[in-house]
């Protein structure tokens, strides 16, 4: 755990953080049931730790050890090696499986997963800088294999657009990003979000959690227009 901060211009004196967004939707939904100062975390970010250590005793002295350079680590038993299980030992599980989503009969479908940057924090960038694969400056790109590459007559640095197997007939499209040869598996690429959430249905949702389907968003590409390739 370890303190950071933006080091970007705000676009705008009226730009919101992440706080003053989540506080503002919960004072508007809760009103006057609420018991959480929700302005006191806007203005304070240090109150917001003082819950937290409240609730989970794990982040004990938060607010002083988040002040210590190099920030501290959170204790984990898995980290130290030591599983709590009766055997003493590691216990893998085999899941059986989720609710698969339906194959695509479509060849030239792919399932697009969304990703973080390394400078990202949610939805927080702090920088157009992405180490973990090589991307710098530029957030509009796309992700395939070599095989993908050959299969669409693509090329490392060509344009295209993005567009969602839409299943409800709504246009769903994010336009001119590059290509970026990468391994992924076959069938599959990736592309960083917010810049992709626009492909993603609210349909495409888990029937439980709700929770929209980021991970397995069928789609197709076109070259981009905007370059005439």
């Amino acid at each position: 755990m370890h303190a950071s901060g933006g080091r970007n211009k705000p676009a705008s004196e009226h730009l919101l953080s992440e706080i003053a967004i989540v506080a503002g939707v919960a004072k508007a939904t809760l009103g006057e049931r609420t018991v959480v100062d929700w302005d006191g975390f806007v203005t304070d970010y240090d109150r917001i730790r003082d819950a937290i250590e409240a609730v989970l005793p794990i982040f004990q002295g938060y607010n002083a050890r988040i002040r210590v350079p190099g920030g501290f680590h959170l204790t984990s038993t898995a980290r130290e090696r030591i599983w709590a299980t009766p055997s003493g030992k590691a216990n893998f599980l085999v899941f059986p499986g989720c609710g698969e989503d339906p194959p695509q009969t479509d060849p030239d479908s792919l399932w697009l997963t969304t990703i973080r940057s390394h400078d990202q924090y949610n939805t927080t960038l702090y920088s157009l800088s992405d180490r973990y694969r090589g991307v710098f400056g530029q957030r509009d790109v796309i992700f395939l294999n070599e095989y993908e590459l050959r299969k669409r007559g693509l090329a490392d640095g060509d344009r295209v657009d993005l567009i969602t197997a839409s299943t409800d007939g709504a246009e769903r499209t994010v336009r001119n990003f590059r290509v970026v040869a990468y391994s992924f598996p076959t069938g599959c690429c990736a592309a960083y979000y917010p810049e992709t959430n626009p492909l993603v249905p609210l349909y495409a949702r888990d029937p439980l959690s709700f929770t929209p389907s980021y991970k397995g968003v069928p789609i197709r590409l076109v070259r981009s227009a905007a370059t005439g390739e």
